[in-house]
């Protein structure tokens, strides 16, 4: 169990060189693994006024789910744009570009939101807007550890199957 008020915040984009001030800035709190959660990822996002926290995106196995807890904004699925406010739910189902979804911030003051997803991998997910793709596994490392895999390219940069075997 665990109270709103105690989640830890910190700067998600903070170490992320490539992630432009201007557009993105949020603060992720992490809930799921401190309750315990094995099957489901939980976290709360707050974004900055005027700011998204991801870039559009859309899952080909994760299904996410938002609810809006305080503030104002947008909501962008596919080609539809959506108002948001306190209190509504988002349904982001796995699938192609229709899918795709970004939330943007666009009142005066902080957009707080709960972020639930199925937490399944490997999982691919898609960038509409760059033409990007990325690739994370969960995967078995030494010692019975585990190591994330994340691989971020576009499509036409794919290497042939044989190409230095």
């Amino acid at each position: 169990m665990l109270n709103l008020d105690a989640v830890e915040f910190v700067d998600y984009e903070r170490g992320s060189p490539g992630a432009d001030p201007e557009r993105y800035g949020s603060r992720r709190g992490a809930v799921g693994p401190r309750i315990g959660a094995t099957q489901l990822g939980y976290n709360v996002t707050v974004i900055a006024p005027g700011k998204r926290a991801f870039p559009a995106h859309h899952h080909a196995v994760n299904e996410e789910m938002f609810f809006i807890l305080e503030g104002q904004g947008e909501v962008r699925i596919g080609d539809a744009v959506h108002p948001l406010r306190a209190g509504d739910f988002i349904a982001c189902p796995a699938g192609a570009s229709d899918t795709a979804h970004q939330i943007r911030n666009t009142g005066t003051a902080d957009l707080k939101y709960i972020a639930v997803s199925t937490m399944r991998y490997p999982e691919v997910v898609g960038y509409p807007d760059s033409g990007k793709f990325g690739v994370r596994a969960d995967l078995p490392g030494p010692a019975g550890t585990r190591e994330n895999f994340v691989y971020i390219g576009r499509a036409g940069e794919s290497h042939d199957y044989w190409e230095g075997e």
